[in-house]
């Protein structure tokens, strides 16, 4: 029986890993990353702060024998769609800050519209983030999404039987989402590595998406919660 709830805790873990907004906002922190191994420890960092409060929280509510008032997991929620508008933001600044601007150039009769940043690819590296303040940064926001999380994985917790069976589930879970979320930043970071390594235009154009996609889900977050 323990065995079994520990499987399926762990595996919904990884499961958690891969929701949007959580790839989202790994993915844009691990883009500010001069290396893969500061992208790995970026997705640590959120792993670790999202298990930490998702099972202090989520512990407490069994203790209590309660879940998360659905007023507070709305207001977690607004917090994540705020967050993701907020790593949006950052990234059009880093463009901005590499004085990305737009040309229109005209081949063969036909008007294009490119993108173009002062300075050289392989100069991306000195425009990364302290690794560090990146670490901790990262560390905060997965705590938010913990705190999200918690509404939801805490009724799965509640029929556990008992308060320590219930912790371990939790805890199996928040580990589960490290492990996940370490593994999928790996993957995240070839394309990133890759765009790096290709010139501008394939750096802003990832960048750009990135963006896109942080703003897109963190306006509808917002609106749905």
């Amino acid at each position: 029986m323990i065995g079994s709830l520990l499987l399926l805790g762990l595996a919904l873990g990884l499961k958690h890993a891969l929701e949007a907004d959580h790839l989202s906002t790994v993915a844009t922190l691990a883009s500010s990353s001069a290396s893969t191994r500061h992208s790995l420890s970026v997705a640590t960092a959120w792993g670790l702060g999202h298990a930490a409060s998702l099972v202090l929280l989520g512990t407490g509510l069994v203790a209590l024998g309660t879940v998360l008032p659905p007023a507070v997991a709305r207001a977690f929620e607004v917090a994540i769609g705020v967050i993701l508008i907020g790593l949006a933001v950052d990234v059009l600044r880093r463009l901005r800050k590499r004085h990305v601007h737009l040309h229109v150039h005209q081949h063969g009769g036909k008007r294009h519209l490119h993108a173009h940043a002062h300075g050289h690819a392989h100069e991306a590296e000195h425009h990364h983030d302290h690794a560090a303040p990146l670490w901790r940064r990262s560390l905060v926001i997965g705590g938010v999404h913990g705190l999200a999380g918690s509404a939801a994985v805490t009724v799965l917790a509640l029929p556990a039987g008992s308060f320590l069976r219930a912790f371990a589930y939790l805890f199996v879970f928040g580990a589960g989402t490290v492990l996940g979320m370490v593994a999928l930043t790996l993957v995240i970071s070839l394309p990133l590595r890759f765009s790096a390594g290709q010139g501008e235009r394939a750096w802003t154009v990832a960048q750009c998406a990135l963006s896109a996609v942080d703003l897109a889900l963190g306006v509808w977050i917002v609106v749905q919660s």
